[in-house]
């Protein structure tokens, strides 16, 4: 027998919960699908805890920096087995308190995989429910690697969990997660190599993704660039010994651990979307400007899954899920806005943008005033011993509003948050470098990069 519901919700992290919750709010029937354990990357794996990782290496990192400056705090280190098991403390009541807050508004709960019978019937591992309306909000997962071997490599899931961190550890890719990992990991004590076939951190700013690179080769790490991984293979001792090449010909590493972090593309594998007659391609399900599917106007879609020049960031899944639930309840009445989104790399400096980069507005042929400098010789950056910090603020000369801002040093994604939201309410540049900020802080140099 099937089960009928208003809403079906095919995932559980942001923006599914956000969706779910207003819409059984309502007094709508609604269920939530989702094979894991409820909670959502960002919240089990990925955004939240990742953060407890980085602290400890800035906290590293910021000790070494200051020795000899006042300071006597070089030895610090960081002790994986206890900083694994103080993540466990925001990760291991997630499931549980989702459950629990599902279950109070009379969400029912599925672990199951999902697969689309037709425009509104869903297969649940042997059972089928019905609904209404779909949400799919499955988020994102990680590539394949297309190289023998590929199937060796751990994900950035798997990296959370480890209890002890081998000795040496490569990372495939050249993204987010790669230079994040790869600086805890560094400061942690292990020898890191990262392998990136193409530009590393393209989303970013040219320059200032130099002088990150120029700091992490600094604390140890081997960045090999335009180098493409040709294989893994498992050694007779348990050990990988990774095949690349480039043109200075075929290396190879040997390394204790593998790390598939070449990115993550959309999750609809085994959705069966064509018998849903549910759009989608290799960018994401197709939907319209209220983020309704194309070809089925009973399905919606929500965050990382969707095809959207947005970046795939837990930002915009928020925003996503606020405007299905209002177009869910109200009919169609929010339409995709494209706000500002800011965004991060949390490596030791961070790494942090909105906007458009130089290279952007150059190519679209736009009239700006470039503000760029070394933030490193601000005495903000002096007193915590930062060597690497940068900024480059690009401001319209017509209307004085600011196109974009990327800031390289510590407590950048902070920072970037002012930019950004003087970005969305069309705040002009002098109006923002005549505000009075708190000082002495890494914001009140803000004044001084306009």
């Amino acid at each position: 027998m099937s089960e009928a519901f208003d809403l079906v919700v095919l995932g559980s992290g942001p923006a599914a919960s956000r969706v779910a919750t207003r819409c059984a709010r309502a007094d709508w029937s609604v269920a939530v699908v989702d094979p894991n354990p409820v909670g959502g990357t960002c919240a089990l794996h990925g955004c939240n805890p990742k953060k407890v990782l980085v602290r400890a290496a800035e906290l590293v990192d910021r000790a070494r920096m200051m020795a000899g400056k006042g300071t006597q705090l070089g030895d610090a280190r960081i002790d994986w087995p206890d900083l694994i098991r103080f993540k466990r403390q925001f990760t291991e009541p997630v499931t549980e308190s989702k459950r629990e807050s599902f279950t109070e508004l009379g969400i029912q709960i599925f672990q199951a995989r999902p697969r689309f019978q037709d425009r509104t019937t869903l297969a649940l591992d042997g059972q089928t429910v019905t609904a209404k309306q779909i949400l799919i909000a499955t988020g994102a997962a990680p590539v394949e690697l297309p190289f023998d071997g590929g199937e060796l490599a751990i994900t950035s899931d798997d990296f959370m969990q480890l209890g002890d961190l081998p000795e040496r550890v490569v990372f495939v890719g050249g993204g987010y997660i790669s230079f994040e990992f790869a600086h805890v990991a560094a400061r942690a004590g292990a020898e890191v190599t990262v392998i990136e076939a193409q530009e590393p951190l393209a989303p970013f700013d040219r320059d200032l993704v130099r002088h990150l690179i120029d700091r992490s080769r600094e604390i140890g790490i081997d960045i090999k660039l335009q180098t493409e991984v040709k294989s893994i293979k498992r050694g007779d001792d348990g050990t990988f010994v990774v095949a690349m090449s480039n043109e200075e010909g075929t290396q190879q590493v040997v390394t204790d651990l593998v790390v598939n972090a070449a990115g993550r593309v959309p999750n609809v594998n085994g959705l069966d979307l064509e018998q849903g007659n549910v759009r989608f391609d290799k960018r994401g399900i197709e939907v319209n400007e209220y983020f309704q599917s194309v070809s089925n106007p009973a399905v919606y879609a929500a965050g990382d899954v969707v095809a959207s020049d947005l970046p795939e960031l837990t930002p915009v899944a928020n925003y996503q899920g606020r405007a299905v639930a209002r177009n869910l309840l109200e009919g169609n009445v929010e339409r995709n806005s494209n706000p500002v989104i800011p965004s991060a790399v949390f490596t030791v400096p961070a790494l942090a943008s909105v906007g458009m980069t130089e290279s952007a507005a150059r190519k679209a042929n736009l009239s700006y005033e470039l503000n760029a400098g070394d933030w490193a010789k601000f005495n903000s950056m002096k007193k915590v011993g930062e060597t690497h910090a940068r900024y480059k603020v690009l401001v319209d000369q017509e209307s004085d509003k600011i196109l974009g801002a990327h800031l390289l040093g510590p407590e950048s994604p902070e920072v970037i948050n002012v930019f950004a939201l003087a970005m969305q309410h069309r705040i002009p540049a002098s109006t923002l470098k005549r505000t009075p900020f708190v000082f002495p802080t890494f914001t009140s140099d803000i004044s001084s990069m306009l």
